[in-house]
C-alpha cells in the first residue's frame, strides 16, 4: 500500500514507518524537523529510515496548504496516519500560538487532502491529555472529555471533533487514537524517561512533580506501533446501535472511532524511577515539587475496545521496556 506518514522523524513516526517499511509498504513521511527538541535526533532517526527501500522524505510544515497539497498531489495514498503534531504539555502555556497552526490548521489541511484525495482511512493522533478534569478511571472512549486542563489538549480534542464532521459529511473514515505516556529507544527528550536518564547519569537532580504521587500509564512504543498498525488495517465504520438520544461520544452514525492505546496499568512517578535506578546502576537524586498546571495526576487507559475490534495487546512490560531504553541511551549517547 502506499501509505503516508507525517512526523515521521518524530519519535512515534520514526518506528512506525522503519516497521512499515519492514513489512513492505511504500512510506512517503512528512517532517518539519522543528527545533522544539534537539533537531539531531531527528535526523538521526531520518538517515536510518533512509536506507530503507520504499521510503521518500519530504520536507514540509503541514499548516502550509500549498504544500500539503502537493503532497497529496505526488501519490495516491490508501492511508494516511497523521502523527505530526505540536506536542507537550507544558510548553502549550509559553507558546500557545505554534499549537493553532500545528495543531489545528495543519490538521485541517490533512483532512482536506484525505476528502479531495479518496483517502481510504485516515488514522490521527489524540492523546489521553483530552481526559483533562474526568476523575473517573480507567479513562474509556464512552467517557465525555469536554473539559480539557491545557491548550494541547484542547486541540486534541478539537481534532477528534474535527474529524467527526468530514467523517459525517464526506463518508472519510478517520479513527483517533488517544496515545498514553509512550516511550522507549529514540524517544523524545523532553519526556521523563528521557530527561531523567540524562539528569540521573549527569548527576542532576530529577524533578518529580505531585511530589510523587502522580500516576502514568506507560507504554512502549513497540506496542504503540502494533495498535497503529492493527487500527489502520480495520477502518472505521457506522455504528449501527449509535443513538442520538444517547450519544455515545466513542464512535458514530459515521465512519468515526476513538480507541485509547495504553498499557492498562497505571505506574506510580517513583517505582518508575526506581526501575531507571535499577538499569542505570545509579541512585537519582529526587527534587520534589508540587502539582503543575495543565498536569493530570493519573492517566489510565481502558483499551478493551481495541482489543475487542483489532486484537491489540499491550506486551511490554515497565521493567522490561526501561531496561531496552536504557540499552539504547547509552549506546547512542556512548555512555
Amino acid at each position: 500500500m502506499q501509505i503516508l506518514v507525517t512526523g515521521v522523524a518524530g519519535f512515534i513516526g520514526f518506528h512506525l514507518a522503519e516497521r512499515l517499511l519492514g513489512m513492505g509498504e511504500t512510506v512517503t513521511g512528512i517532517d518539519n524537523l522543528n527545533d522544539y527538541y534537539d533537531v539531531g535526533l531527528k535526523q538521526a532517526r531520518l538517515e536510518l529510515l533512509k536506507d530503507k527501500s520504499g521510503f521518500r522524505f519530504i520536507r514540509a510544515d503541514l499548516s502550509d496548504q500549498m504544500a500539503v497539497e502537493s503532497v497529496f498531489e505526488s501519490a495516491n495514498f490508501d492511508i494516511v496516519i497523521n502523527l505530526a503534531a505540536q506536542a507537550g504539555v507544558r510548553y502549550s502555556t509559553e507558546n500557545p500560538q505554534i499549537y493553532i497552526n500545528s495543531n489545528l490548521v495543519g490538521f485541517i489541511n490533512i483532512l482536506e487532502g484525505c476528502r479531495h484525495n479518496a483517502v481510504k482511512h485516515l488514522v490521527y493522533a489524540s492523546s489521553s491529555s483530552v481526559y483533562g478534569a474526568n476523575g473517573t478511571v480507567p479513562f474509556s472512549e464512552h467517557h465525555n472529555v469536554d473539559h480539557p486542563v491545557s491548550l494541547y489538549a484542547a486541540t486534541k480534542k478539537a481534532n477528534e471533533l474535527m474529524a467527526h464532521s468530514y467523517a459525517s459529511l464526506y463518508g472519510l473514515p478517520v479513527t483517533g487514537l488517544r496515545f498514553f505516556t509512550v516511550y522507549g529507544p529514540w524517544g523524545r527528550p523532553d519526556m521523563a524517561c528521557f530527561s531523567f536518564t540524562r539528569s540521573i547519569i549527569e548527576g542532576k537532580p530529577v524533578n518529580v512533580f505531585n511530589n510523587g504521587r502522580m500516576q502514568r500509564d506507560f507504554t512502549y512504543i513497540d506496542d504503540i506501533v502494533e495498535g497503529i498498525i492493527l487500527t489502520a488495517k480495520h477502518p472505521a465504520r457506522p455504528d449501527k446501535l449509535w443513538s442520538a438520544m444517547h450519544p455515545d461520544p466513542g464512535t458514530s452514525f459515521a465512519p468515526y472511532r476513538i480507541y485509547n492505546i495504553g498499557s492498562n496499568n497505571p505506574i506510580e512517578l517513583l517505582h518508575f524511577i526506581e526501575c531507571l535506578e535499577k538499569h542505570l546502576g545509579i541512585k537519582a537524586k529526587k527534587n520534589f515539587m508540587p502539582m503543575q498546571a495543565g498536569d493530570l495526576q493519573v492517566t489510565f487507559a481502558d483499551v478493551d475496545n481495541l482489543k475487542t475490534d483489532t486484537g491489540f495487546r499491550p506486551e511490554t512490560s515497565i521493567d522490561d521496556g526501561i531496561r531496552k531504553f536504557v540499552a539504547w541511551y547509552r549506546s547512542y549517547y556512548g555512555v
